[in-house]
């Protein structure tokens, strides 16, 4: 009788733990849905202040909005960390036309890639010569490249269904193509744009020269997707045209910009810190709503959701808006030398960096055993059509904090039409859809809830039952 009674109140315990959990989540997703604040602090941010690149001055505008907004809220500490952030500036809108024969050109849309250099001062123009991947450079040599513009024209592979697996499979021709071309004496470069649809939008990103001396450098630009199919049709009938484009971006020093933190202390564990977050910065073309203004907003209204539920958590929560994640990720970094420095204990890291679409789960890096304690929650997101929990890749900016403890996440909404705007001038406040955003604040409280509810902890603690 006496294994019966225990096993009766062990039943029953787990019992109300679930619905008590069942109840906590609906007054998250139904104080997002009905009084949710992230699509308001976005417009602000998408609105009032604009695109946010590194070192500019919206950058800090968003600073002081941010931590301002965050101070509203009453949380247990806000402060602003320092971070030295690089200075890249776009300059004068570039200009870009191919020339079949002499005076008959056609223009195209590009956009300089951040952190290239200029062209010469009156433009450059130069033959071009097509290539599929920047590995084919190496393949043609130098006899054919030398003094030559390399246009990179490599599609997102449209077949794969996670489009960041299909971005990430051409990032390399954006970031390496015109280090790579300039071994073979290049003059520029000129990269497809990557976006799975077809459009006159450029879209922007970062690049870099490796150690490549400054003398050796080459302007490199971006393309739009239906100028790229444009150029290479015509290069397929006559390789001999001219192609000329003119940019005037530049580096200028690096300059003190800060990442804004809010946090709630933790009741039982303090020294236990979970951090969401996502990154304040962005490209300059549009206005970033959706990379990253909707995982920046998102993450403040986490700290705003568990408070108006009532929820006390137990450990700290802290929320984490870094800067220069686009070209440089110098505020990730900063923030784990930091914590590292203090040595603070991180436990969980959730990111959100994948736009404000409607969020269908999350992918985690962590062991199998705290996987397969994260799904055993699936039925409590099931009312919220939230069903992706799988291993995969989290974040840029709380990659730093990776050690053999820590649980890192990412939100995973749908992705389909993300890269149709992801550094683009399209990327802009009206492309956000409220409720998708308000639904992916919630989900990202409801994890977040639950990992300070039950830990990350996965050894279970087994008790001998006796007569």
């Amino acid at each position: 009788m006496k294994h019966l009674l225990i096993v009766v109140f062990l039943f029953t315990t787990v019992q109300f733990s679930a619905q008590n959990d069942a109840d906590n989540l609906k007054k998250i997703y139904s104080s997002s849905l009905t009084n949710g604040m992230s699509y308001q602090w976005l417009d602000h941010l998408s609105n009032q202040i604009g695109g946010r690149l590194s070192g500019s001055l919206n950058a800090e505008k968003a600073v002081q909005y941010t931590k301002e907004e965050f101070e509203k809220l009453g949380l247990d500490k806000v402060w602003l960390q320092p971070v030295m952030v690089p200075r890249w500036v776009r300059g004068a809108p570039e200009f870009a036309y191919f020339e079949t024969s002499p005076g008959v050109t056609t223009n195209v849309n590009i956009c300089a890639l951040g952190g290239s250099v200029a062209t010469p001062a009156g433009g450059l123009k130069a033959k071009i010569i097509e290539v599929g991947t920047y590995e084919d450079i190496k393949t043609l040599g130098r006899e054919k490249v030398e003094g030559k513009i390399v246009f990179i024209n490599r599609p997102m592979q449209a077949d794969l269904i996670n489009t960041f697996e299909a971005y990430g499979g051409c990032s390399v021709e954006r970031y390496a193509g015109a280090a790579e071309a300039a071994k073979y004496g290049a003059v520029g470069t000129i990269v497809r744009s990557l976006n799975l649809r077809l459009d006159d939008y450029p879209h922007t990103g970062s690049m870099g020269y490796g150690d490549l001396p400054n003398n050796k450098r080459i302007p490199s630009a971006a393309i739009s997707t239906n100028d790229a199919e444009l150029l290479s049709g015509i290069l397929a009938l006559n390789k001999n045209i001219n192609f000329f484009f003119s940019q005037n971006c530049k580096q200028l020093k690096d300059v003190q910009s800060y990442n804004v933190i809010g946090e709630i202390t933790g009741s039982e564990f303090p020294n236990e810190i979970i951090v969401v977050g996502g990154h304040l910065d962005s490209w300059d073309l549009g206005d970033g709503s959706h990379d990253d203004g909707a995982g920046v907003v998102q993450s403040m209204d986490v700290l705003r959701l568990l408070k108006e539920s009532g929820i006390k958590p137990k450990r700290t929560i802290r929320a984490v808006l870094f800067m220069n994640e686009e070209n440089g990720l110098r505020g990730g970094r900063k923030y784990a030398e930091v914590a590292k420095s203090k040595k603070e204990k991180h436990v969980f890291a959730l990111e959100s960096d994948s736009g404000g679409f409607t969020p269908r789960g999350f992918s985690f890096q962590c062991s199998e055993a705290m996987l397969a304690k994260v799904q055993s929650w699936r039925p409590l997101f099931k009312p919220y059509l939230i069903h992706y929990f799988e291993a995969g890749y989290s974040g840029a900016d709380i990659g730093p904090l990776k050690d053999d403890t820590i649980v890192l996440a990412g939100l995973r909404p749908d992705s389909q039409r993300y890269f149709d705007h992801h550094h683009a001038a399209n990327d802009t406040f009206e492309h956000v859809n409220k409720r998708e955003l308000e639904l992916g604040a919630a989900s990202m409280t409801a994890l977040i809830y639950l990992m300070d509810t039950y830990g990350t902890e996965t050894i279970s603690n087994e008790v001998e039952l006796k007569d």
